[in-house]
């Protein structure tokens, strides 16, 4: 039995999981879930995948049911606890002391107080993980305990993003949302392609995820810093395949492309950056401008997709000054071919255009 602790958007960290789980058909059965963590059986082959996940923090192998389980705990000269469901220091001390009592016979050990009542993945790294243990107090309809297995590495993903030879910090995706968004196609192998590549954030998911990697922008200099950082990519981290780059607007694929591609996964365009938040007047008026680039996009869509082909793409919903979202409904999607699958938000506090995350089926 297994236990997963989401990211900051817990709900789009769990949209994630379960798309995860049908992209590489586990077998994957529900125990318990609630808004920050799920628990639920699985064999070891979601320990080999765990990295491939861009919104979830830890993986926890449980170890068993109530305090008891303590006892059944491996031993660790340096160990942590994570309390999961109640925010109490008393009973982390509490925990912790019988932690390293019962481990009294193996040796010494000591234990270390995270920030919060749970350690998060750079706490762990930085200490030592997984020499360092990271003992986890799930409380749920039951005190689920465990170990942490893996956690995703933000030092990696840091590396991803701000140590590439060619940046462009206001327009770029975050490597962990490009991660979360190949995930969303819940196609696990084939021709993937970004037609907004930019300087190559999704174009290199698809290489270190192995897959058919294509990408095309009509900013000539973007190609260029994209191909320079998927060199610095097969460098740094070995990977195996090349991308296809090409120089093209997205409104005319079929003149850059003679394939057909299982997957489309892509941030266009989004318009100018905003100086205020928007009232909800202004934000249709911005939206209505963008659909008419849009529309043209997803018809060149239709040219280079597979039947069944899957589109996640980013539509921008705008944070208004009465503090509401503005998020669109586009019907003319469907007069063009493509079944609205899902919509998840990504944003934080502070932005004023705000990423509608829209998961697509081309129907052909």
């Amino acid at each position: 039995m297994y236990a997963i602790i989401y990211g900051k958007n817990p709900r789009l960290s769990e949209a994630e999981f379960w798309a995860f789980v049908r992209r590489f058909r586990l077998k994957v059965k529900l125990v318990e879930n609630s808004t920050h963590w799920i628990v639920f059986e699985s064999d070891k082959s979601i320990e080999r995948l765990f990295h491939r996940l861009g919104g979830s923090l830890k993986l926890v192998r449980i170890i068993g049911e109530s305090e008891e389980a303590i006892k059944d705990l491996d031993y660790a000269k340096l160990f942590t606890l994570s309390l999961y469901g109640k925010d109490d220091w008393k009973l982390w001390r509490k925990l912790g002391s019988e932690i390293k009592k019962n481990f009294k016979s193996h040796g010494p050990a000591k234990f270390f107080k995270p920030a919060k009542v749970y350690a998060m993945p750079s706490e762990l790294i930085l200490k030592g993980f997984p020499e360092v243990k990271d003992f986890v107090f799930i409380f749920g309809e039951r005190l689920y305990v465990g170990e942490t297995a893996a956690v995703a590495d933000p030092f990696e993903l840091k590396k991803l993003d701000v140590e590439r030879p060619v940046q462009r910090a206001i327009f770029s995706i975050p490597p962990r949302l490009a991660r979360i968004m190949v995930n969303l196609t819940e196609v696990r192998q084939g021709n993937f392609l970004d037609p907004f590549c930019g300087i190559g954030t999704i174009v290199q998911e698809f290489l270190l995820q192995g897959l058919n990697a294509y990408g095309s922008d009509s900013d000539e200099r973007a190609i260029k810093g994209a191909k320079e950082n998927l060199r610095w990519l097969r460098k740094e981290f070995r990977t195996k395949k090349s991308a296809h780059l090409e120089v093209c607007d997205a409104r005319k694929l079929k003149r850059c492309f003679r394939i057909k591609f299982d997957a489309i996964v892509t941030e266009p365009y989004m318009g100018k950056p905003l100086k205020y938040r928007p009232t909800r007047g202004e934000a249709i008026q911005l939206a209505n401008e963008l659909d008419c680039f849009y529309y043209q996009v997803f018809d060149s869509f239709r040219n280079v997709l597979k039947r069944n082909g899957r589109v996640v793409f980013v539509f921008p919903a705008y944070k208004l000054s009465d503090g509401r979202i503005y998020r669109k409904d586009r019907k003319w999607l469907e007069k063009l071919g493509f079944e609205v699958l899902a919509k998840y938000t990504d944003f934080e506090e502070r932005h004023k255009v705000v990423r509608d995350i829209h998961v697509l089926r081309f129907r052909g």
